[in-house]
């Protein structure tokens, strides 16, 4: 297979239409949780960005890519993967004020419907359960090209982002500021670079 992607193709797609090259990418791919990153990024003290992500993970893509919208996606996020550079805030995200991953070990996505854009860009919708509660969300990806790997793989790439309020999910731990505000945005902008290998 060669690369299909936006830098390697000359012709132009109309908004809405599905590139043709998509056709020959149909079928199911696993996540390759070594090349695949499912990150976030949270305001801290009302002044910087903290960045995290999951270290465990798997999942499923099945693409069609005559028909998009008949395309899914499934994401299994083991939470006491979650990796933010700081042990001691690691533990208290893990912790019952955060996550509680005792009791509630996995965040799944589990994705409802897919809209094709135009080119390379897509609309994911699908439900995020976290804490045993389910949300719908929505994920922008665009479709960074395919390729077969030095070792025969045949991969697709992709990345997006969505942004989410997560006391939606219950989680609504804070602390107040002297100067004003509070220690944690609710505001969660969620960041994806995503690799998956084409099952035989």
């Amino acid at each position: 297979m060669g690369i299909f992607s936006r830098k390697n193709s000359t012709a132009t797609v109309p908004a809405g239409a599905v590139n043709p090259d998509l056709a020959a990418l149909s079928g199911t791919y696993t996540v390759d949780p070594s090349h695949t990153t499912i990150g976030f990024v949270a305001r801290h003290a009302m002044v910087t960005n903290v960045k995290g992500a999951f270290q465990d993970f798997e999942g499923t893509l099945n693409l069609d890519g005559s028909d998009p919208s008949k395309s899914e996606a499934s994401i299994d996020v083991k939470m006491d993967s979650i990796d933010t550079g700081s042990a001691d805030r690691d533990n208290h995200l893990k912790s019952a004020d955060f996550f509680t991953i005792d009791e509630h070990p996995t965040m799944t996505f589990r994705s409802t419907g897919v809209q094709a854009l135009g080119g390379e860009e897509f609309r994911i919708t699908g439900d995020l359960t976290i804490l045993g509660t389910t949300k719908p969300i929505t994920i922008d990806l665009e479709f960074n090209g395919a390729a077969k790997d030095p070792f025969g793989n045949e991969r697709v790439g992709f990345e997006g982002k969505a942004e989410l309020l997560r006391s939606e999910w219950g989680l609504t731990w804070n602390a107040a500021l002297e100067t004003g505000g509070v220690l944690i945005s609710d505001k969660i902008k969620l960041v994806f670079d995503i690799s998956a290998i084409k099952q035989a």
